[in-house]
């Protein structure tokens, strides 16, 4: 019988005031004083769980969010470029408050956007699936049966989800991915099960 695979998908911490509600996407930004404070909180918490690998995007806000980790996990993590978040166009840099008024859309149908490639200068859905399915094929062909943890974004882990789950991108509205958290997605023999989604170690610690 083959072995199940589980796979921790980790958004990385919050981000520094300036991009705060902000489509920050390719802008590589840092994390906040209180993001490291949840990175600290989240590598406790994972060094009692079984990860036995580790892979993650280049971007600062996540490397900066895994280290804590690395230094409670004799990993090398590796590198995969095509993890980084999604390329949001003309959107990039702007506050959601403003996207209405300076698109004439709403941002939170921003997955419908994408997947209709009506963001000017965007990653469509299409291209942006192209670029993060081989990654997923990639762990998921290298870490047969182990668990494995990605440290990306949060738009990341939805197309991830979107691939895994076979359900529209649009759709990946509908699940809350907040800073810092861990969503598990176990794939078994005969079924791929989404065991836990956005839980954050660190609200059990900070205020």
């Amino acid at each position: 019988m083959k072995s199940s695979t589980h796979l921790w998908l980790i958004r990385h911490a919050e981000v520094e005031q300036t991009y705060q509600k902000v489509f920050g996407g390719r802008i590589d930004m840092n994390i906040s004083e209180r993001g490291h404070e949840q990175s600290a909180a989240l590598a406790q918490w994972l060094e009692r769980q079984p990860i036995e690998f580790i892979y993650a995007s280049p971007m600062k806000r996540v490397q900066q969010t895994l280290a804590p980790t690395l230094l409670r996990h004799a990993h090398s993590p590796v590198i995969l470029p095509d993890l980084r978040e999604v390329d949001f166009g003309d959107w990039t840099g702007h506050s959601w408050d403003s996207i209405q008024e300076k698109f004439g859309v709403s941002a939170f149908t921003w997955l419908d956007q994408l997947e209709t490639g009506t963001i000017q200068n965007a990653e469509t859905a299409a291209g942006y699936r192209g670029r993060v399915e081989p990654c997923v094929r990639q762990i998921l062909e290298e870490q047969t049966g182990r668990n494995v943890a990605v440290f990306c974004h949060g738009g990341v882990i939805r197309m991830i989800l979107s691939i895994l789950l076979d359900l529209p991108l649009r759709k990946m509205g509908s699940f809350e991915i907040d800073y810092a958290s861990v969503t598990k997605v176990s794939l078994f023999p005969h079924k791929i099960e989404a065991q836990f989604l956005n839980f954050a170690p660190w609200r059990e610690v900070l205020p």
